[in-house]
């Protein structure tokens, strides 16, 4: 292949940076005008902007052992060591063949009755006319399904605060990795990274005190069938993980476990309450397949139109609104050569939003989801694809789906007024100061006010 030529960002290496901290998603939108393939000159090397889904699958699929994790995933090594997330090669592989059987379809149904048990607390809580949060309210909410899904114990209030304020700022800092001196930052005693090294304690006397409590209570042996329990095991039958690398992974599925779905559900929510006829459709199937009961794994099926709201939500506030990856070899991207030691950027919220694949991509119609579409695979990316795809995908679509069921069929949530929501991309999608809601009761009796088409 030759090589081609390509449009660069008309920014300097520093403006470029600036604005990536103030407004990464104003400035992928702006590059993204220039082409499906854009330089954008950063400090210590080049960035590139890959922007067309057959982009994606040579980087993602095709040509994926060019890539290793990009500077964002790199720099999370400080907190979540060599993780799942975060390593490469065999060692990335033995991990992911170890832990693949707790995300397996058939394990992931018994999770089922948890997630809406925790639901039903969780909004049970709740009071009508009563303000809540909804990104509070999801966060806690899924903190406390991961924890007893996938670790078998108790998230209490104490945990939980812990675990969300930590996990706050230690995103609030990432927006720093393409900066020349962050590697430098990181050794120095800095307010920010004293305030980082605090949160580390924090997160790890978490995870090391569920360590701690599995061990004791001897689920660490052959009876307990957790993530942790494997995790422990593992390192007792000798396949080498070491207690460092416990901590790592558990942090790592702790933290990832619970992240991304909580925003989703939480703009889920923002989107519904401005969107007043896909609710009362959404009511509307819920009251025909459900009849007034909570829901269980075996109504998924039934609940198309819930799902089609949720996958709606995630294309338009994609959780993980961009993808890195560092080139460790020359790739030909529109026959265009990127050299090794390259940052290449592939962005959902810039697939997800493209009117070459979605019709009105800025509205909100989860019908389009239930529709006949010829869009290519890889327009919809909210969990990667590839080796390297989400292994809890299947988990968070089951949880997604469950937890928007079983709220919405006894809650509507309406915006308070005069809050500017604004979405806040640091590593993930954040509603920026929160989605501060009113609870409004629906009553399971009361017939829907529309009937489903």
């Amino acid at each position: 292949m030759t090589r081609g030529t390509m449009p660069t960002a008309d920014l300097s290496p520093f403006a470029a940076l600036r604005a990536f901290r103030r407004d990464p998603l104003g400035l992928l939108e702006r590059v993204a005008e220039l082409g499906d393939v854009v330089r954008i000159r950063i400090p210590r090397g080049d960035a590139y902007l890959l922007n067309h889904p057959d982009l994606v699958h040579d980087v993602l699929i095709a040509d994926h052992k060019a890539f290793r994790k990009g500077p964002t995933i790199e720099a999370s090594k400080m907190l979540l060591g060599e993780s799942l997330l975060t390593s490469e090669g065999e060692h990335h592989l033995r991990q992911r063949r170890l832990i693949q059987p707790m995300f397996h379809h058939e394990r992931i149904a018994t999770y089922g009755e948890a997630m809406v048990r925790h639901a039903e607390r969780v909004s049970g809580a709740w009071r009508a006319g009563a303000e809540v949060d909804a990104r509070t309210e999801m966060a806690s909410l899924t903190l406390a399904i991961v924890g007893e899904t996938l670790f078998g114990t108790d998230v209490d209030d104490r945990r939980s605060a812990t675990v969300t304020r930590a996990l706050t700022q230690t995103l609030s800092m990432f927006d720093r990795v393409y900066s020349p001196v962050f590697r430098l930052l990181a050794h120095l005693p800095t307010p920010t990274m004293r305030r980082y090294r605090r949160v580390e304690a924090e997160l790890d006397d978490v995870i090391e005190t569920m360590i701690r409590e599995r061990r004791s209570s001897g689920s660490g042996g052959s009876g307990g069938d957790d993530v942790l329990s494997l995790l422990l095991r593992a390192t007792e039958d000798g396949l080498g993980m070491t207690d460092r690398q416990v901590r790592d992974e558990a942090l790592t599925l702790f933290l990832a476990g619970h992240e991304t779905t909580a925003n989703a559900l939480a703009w889920t929510w923002w989107l519904l309450a401005q969107h007043p006829d896909a609710e009362a459709r959404l009511h509307s199937e819920l009251h025909s397949a459900l009849g007034g009961a909570v829901p269980a794994v075996s109504d998924l099926p039934r609940l198309g139109y819930a799902r089609a709201v949720l996958s709606e939500s995630i294309r338009l506030r994609p959780p993980a609104w961009a993808i890195g990856r560092r080139a460790v070899r020359e790739h030909f991207a529109g026959g265009v050569a990127i050299p090794p030691g390259s940052v290449v950027v592939v962005s959902p919220w810039l697939l997800h939003h493209d009117p070459r694949w979605w019709n009105d991509p800025h509205d909100f119609r989860p019908e389009r989801w239930l529709e006949p579409h010829d869009r290519p695979r890889l327009a919809f990316v909210p969990f990667g694809s590839g080796p390297r795809v989400c292994i809890g995908e299947a988990f968070a679509w089951m949880e997604g789906t469950l937890l928007l069921a079983t709220i919405a069929s006894r809650w509507r949530l309406r915006l308070v007024p005069g809050h500017v929501v604004e979405p806040h991309a640091v590593v993930t999608l954040r509603p920026r100061h929160g989605i501060p809601m009113v609870p409004e009761l629906w009553r399971r009796s009361e017939r829907p006010p529309h009937a489903l088409p």
